[in-house]
């Protein structure tokens, strides 16, 4: 994706959010992760405006979710997705995701390790802000690093203009390459519903009345940025993680974020400067990652208490996680059910053929 674009309209879609949920709840939007993997394979099928035709299909179901949920209730989506399938879902996203950290470390091994090495100094080293952007913080360490050492290529930001509008770029619909991105939504209500719950607890107000403006506010923003030539939105665990350590929940924070991102992303020297991220950056970047993000499944795991003596719950989650890392693919027609996808039906449908054939039969913990 073009940087500029992107940040373009993750700050747009933070100013629709805030408007959406009547101002009660803070929240950036931020490119998700759980988007690359099944861009990264819509991509291989076709040019980028395919890859956009799901973002905008993610983007439209979401908002649709978020209407169902205004009507009736957020009691449903825990019962099609409760930890043990949430977990397993964003363990499979994250670690599926491990070759691409390996191949652009490959490319850059020195840059890679020294950017990966800063992520887990300052993470170690560091309390209170910097610790938390200790992924950022790594990046910029391995940048420099690869600055000084000249595998920086230094041509298209010189030729960069400081002021122009982002570009844009239409979406195309392809049915089989709409089918790649069905898990992430699942994955979207996950993280929306998580986020409103832990700022209610932070923040001790009952924000169950915005649970279905959340979702409908994350879809509007994805669907736009879809439509635009931008990456799928989320809200994010660690605006959880900042708002927690500076006790500041106040939504005026949010609204000059997303001022602040719209204003950086119609300057194409800054969006040039990410363009030029050496791979090996990303690589190193890649591994601390895409592997927090899979072990951020087994924190869901724990703070959900899954019961793994349960031997339903044990088969559901080993099977989907071996699927998924694995990339178990299979192709009917025109479309291809990639690793993320067959995990998510096993874990999803599993889940709740299993455990309905076991309390029917009075075998479950």
């Amino acid at each position: 994706f073009s940087p500029t674009t992107t940040l373009f309209f993750s700050g747009v879609g933070t100013l629709l959010f805030l408007i959406i949920t009547q101002n009660k709840l803070p929240s950036y939007l931020g490119s998700s992760f759980a988007f690359l993997a099944p861009i990264a394979a819509a991509k291989a099928g076709g040019d980028m405006s395919v890859a956009l035709g799901g973002v905008v299909a993610v983007g439209v179901i979401l908002a649709v979710i978020g209407l169902l949920v205004r009507q009736f209730g957020a009691g449903w989506i825990d019962s099609l997705l409760p930890p043990v399938v949430t977990g397993t879902i964003v363990m499979v996203i994250g670690f599926n995701l491990a070759g691409a950290a390996k191949n652009n470390m490959a490319a850059g091994p020195v840059v890679g390790v020294v950017t990966l090495a800063a992520i887990a100094l300052i993470a170690a080293f560091s309390r209170g802000f910097l610790g938390r952007i200790s992924i950022f913080a790594g990046l910029v360490v391995g940048y420099v690093y690869a600055l000084i050492t000249g595998d920086v290529k230094t041509d298209g930001i010189s030729a960069a203009k400081w002021i122009a509008f982002p570009s844009f770029t239409s979406p195309t619909f392809d049915s089989s390459a709409i089918v790649l991105f069905l898990p992430v939504v699942l994955v979207l209500i996950a993280e929306n519903v998580g986020h409103v719950k832990a700022v209610a607890a932070m923040t001790g107000k009952n924000l169950d009345d915005q649970m279905g403006n959340a979702l409908m506010a994350d879809g509007v923003a994805t669907t736009l940025a879809g439509f635009g030539g931008g990456s799928g939105t989320t809200t994010y665990a660690e605006n959880i993680g900042v708002m927690a350590a500076t006790r500041v929940y106040s939504t005026a924070a949010y609204w000059i974020a997303g001022i602040g991102a719209v204003v950086l992303s119609i300057c194409p020297k800054f969006g040039a400067v990410l363009s030029a991220t050496p791979v090996g950056a990303l690589g190193g970047v890649g591994t601390a990652l895409f592997g927090m993000i899979g072990v951020l499944g087994a924190r869901i795991w724990i703070e959900g208490r899954v019961n793994f003596a349960d031997s339903t719950n044990l088969i559901i989650a080993a099977s989907a996680a071996i699927i998924g890392i694995s990339d178990m693919s299979w192709t009917s027609g025109k479309y291809t059910f990639n690793g993320i996808i067959n995990a998510t039906l096993v874990a999803v449908i599993g889940y709740q053929v299993l455990h309905r054939i076991a309390k029917s039969r009075g075998t479950s913990n």
